[in-house]
């Protein structure tokens, strides 16, 4: 896999872990704990200019759009990510998967999990969910959100990415061609040799991907003493991240912190949800938004039109919002005419096209409401990549993409933060 070119893995100047991010805002979050753990960790949009610049920081993550696509191209983005890591020397790997593991029947975490077990000749690939911090578990394989069993929570209505089995072990053996096995809490609460042992006793019955407990950070030290020999794992924001604040622990940064745009500000919100509307009614208390109906009969190039009409008079100091956000009934009955992923890959492209428009005019701040419209709105802006700032008080996000027209960004995924968030990160966002 890795070219004559490649950089000597034990080099010091080699990234000491590189990391595939199933989605933007995913990403971008697990870079501004190690950018607040003074490792410095750049984050790239285009694995091509990752590879052509080959960053000598201590750790690099690569974003991606593979958590809802079909298998086939999202395998293709995984691996070209993983070709552009690889190419610049990462020690070890993480795919990154979203908290609450979202995915859909077909994948594509198990689709992941086989093209890097066999990349890499994983045996045994360890995998974990969760995200401890958000009160996000998994106990005897099954995830909890809070109190609540993840298929009895809001989340069992996700617009896309429902999860209707909390058992994780069971879920994601739809998507995989090898045995999943599970080492619990029972196990990996007693000492380090049982949790070995236990990983020992499920290869030797032929387990290939072994999923790990992730109930508390009792667990989650745990695994991470597991996972010490990888060369490869899969995880939600807990793994990941431990993983490497453990691997890159003795790198700190080298370049300098990036500077805030200088510009106007706008918002796009491609969430659904109550989360995402609570965030937006208080936004909307002092500034104004666009509703978009996606389910208008008429064009999208005369929508994204009429919507620019509307928000290029209004660039200037204040900012204003534009969203496609709905309610559950409205949910229903957009997926009703256009389909659960044609619903969500319309309001995308609307919201880019909207987002384009208004940064040729003059918006250099922009603050975006959902992981899938945020690599969306990444796209369109051509964006390569940025860097994310420490996590600070609204919990990541937060990034700049630097250069000789800089644009300073909030990428927040959808399920996330309190209602006045926006407004938090427009005075955090002050040049």
């Amino acid at each position: 896999m890795e070219s004559d070119k490649t950089k000597d893995p034990k080099s010091p100047a080699s990234p000491a872990y590189g990391i595939v991010s199933d989605d933007f805002t995913g990403g971008l979050l697990v870079a501004s704990y190690f950018e607040e753990a003074g490792i410095e960790c750049p984050v790239y949009f285009d694995p091509i200019v990752a590879k052509e610049e080959r960053p000598n920081a201590g750790i690099v993550v690569i974003v991606t759009r593979s958590r809802l696509g079909p298998v086939p191209e999202a395998r293709r983005q995984i691996a070209v990510a993983l070709d552009a890591l690889d190419a610049i020397g990462c020690k070890s790997i993480g795919y990154k998967v979203c908290g609450t593991f979202d995915s859909t029947e077909e994948g594509n975490i198990g689709p992941a999990a086989d093209l890097i077990a066999k990349r890499y000749d994983q045996v045994p690939l360890l995998i974990s969910g969760g995200f401890i911090e958000y009160g996000i578990t998994v106990y005897n394989g099954h995830m909890f959100l809070r109190n609540e069993l993840i298929s009895e929570s809001p989340k069992r209505s996700d617009p896309v990415t429902p999860m209707p089995d909390p058992n994780l072990v069971r879920f994601l053996s739809r998507q995989t061609k090898a045995p999943i096995g599970l080492v619990a809490h029972s196990e990996l609460s007693k000492s380090e040799n049982a949790a070995s042992d236990a990983v020992n006793r499920l290869v030797k019955a032929g387990y290939k991907y072994i999923m790990l407990d992730a109930s508390g950070e009792d667990d989650m030290r745990a695994s991470i003493v597991l996972a010490k020999n990888a060369r490869a794992i899969i995880g939600s924001d807990s793994f990941i991240i431990d993983f490497g604040m453990d691997r890159a622990r003795e790198r700190r940064g080298e370049a300098a912190p990036a500077r805030h745009a200088n510009g106007p500000a706008a918002l796009f919100v491609g969430s659904v949800g109550p989360v995402a509307g609570q965030q937006l009614a208080v936004f909307r208390e002092r500034y104004p938004v666009l509703d978009l109906n996606i389910t208008e009969d008429i064009s999208e190039e005369a929508m994204v039109k009429r919507s620019l009409e509307w928000a290029l008079p209004k660039i200037g100091d204040a900012p204003f919002g534009v969203t496609t956000w709905m309610d559950d009934a409205g949910v229903r009955n957009t997926q009703d005419k256009l389909g659960r992923l044609g619903a969500a890959r319309k309001a995308e492209r609307l919201l880019s096209g909207i987002a384009a428009g208004v940064h040729q005019a003059g918006v250099r701040r922009i603050m975006v409401g959902g992981g899938e419209t945020s690599g969306a709105i990444a796209a369109a802006l051509s964006l390569s990549h940025v860097r994310s700032l420490p996590r600070g008080p609204i919990g990541g996000g937060i990034c700049i993409a630097d250069g000789p027209d800089p644009v300073s960004l909030f990428l927040k995924s959808g399920k996330l933060g309190t209602s006045d968030v926006f407004l938090r990160a427009l005075e955090i966002m002050r040049p």
